[in-house]
């Protein structure tokens, strides 16, 4: 049985939700629908057919992962690994997991150093910023959506090449400057690579973000 102080900071579903269908609107996904008790999305991606995503370990999570006998599906839980791997089978695996962050307060104006250009645009609900280089090549990118009460920051990525140039810091500031609504509460899910960025930035962890599959 989880104990109670192993729950008590995990998001609230209504927050994972609301970041789950700003996500999928952000990738072109289907929109998340109700099952298990968590949310089930059809991703149909290679190497990834659907997710099954949930707020926090639940008994239901065992009768799903044993209903499941093929690779390409995933169960994602905000929760650690090993509180996911409690409720599975032997045949699942944990795969390399992130963090469920959130951001209260402002964030610094964009600044960039010579030779960068920014450029944003917001098409049917999803905001693109793209940082380029004087030859117009992308030297970092990301995408924003406003859905349900939570603005969703999805997608961050620098160039290897361009990387410890404060170019995600400037991405992170012009996304949140499309922002409409000051109650929309600011999430995303940093990799560990990213996470030192987005503490560094004011973005409080509310719990691990686990993952596992069949391989």
């Amino acid at each position: 049985m989880m104990g109670e102080q192993e729950n008590s900071h995990l998001p609230e579903p209504g927050l994972l939700a609301a970041w789950l269908a700003a996500r999928s609107i952000a990738r072109g996904l289907p929109l998340p629908v109700p099952d298990h008790g968590g949310w089930r999305v059809e991703t149909g991606l290679p190497g990834e057919i659907r997710r099954y995503v949930f707020s926090g370990p639940v008994a239901a999570i065992s009768a799903l992962a044993a209903s499941i006998h093929r690779p390409h599906i995933l169960i994602k839980m905000c929760g650690t690994g090993e509180q996911l791997l409690r409720l599975l089978p032997p045949r699942w695996q944990l795969l390399p997991g992130g963090f469920f962050m959130t951001h209260e307060g402002s964030l610094p104006a964009p600044s960039l150093p010579a030779g960068y250009r920014l450029v944003v645009a917001t098409s049917q609900a999803i905001t693109t910023a793209r940082i380029l280089t004087g030859d117009g090549s992308v030297a970092a990118s990301g995408h924003a959506v406003e859905h349900a009460g939570a603005f969703v920051f999805d997608r961050i990525v620098t160039e290897a090449a361009h990387r410890r140039r404060g170019l995600g810091r400037a991405l992170i500031a012009a996304l949140a400057a499309r922002q409409r609504s000051g109650s929309a509460r600011r999430v995303r899910v940093a990799t560990e690579d990213g996470l030192k960025l987005y503490a560094s930035l004011g973005w409080h962890t509310r719990s691990p973000y686990s993952t596992a599959a069949i391989i």
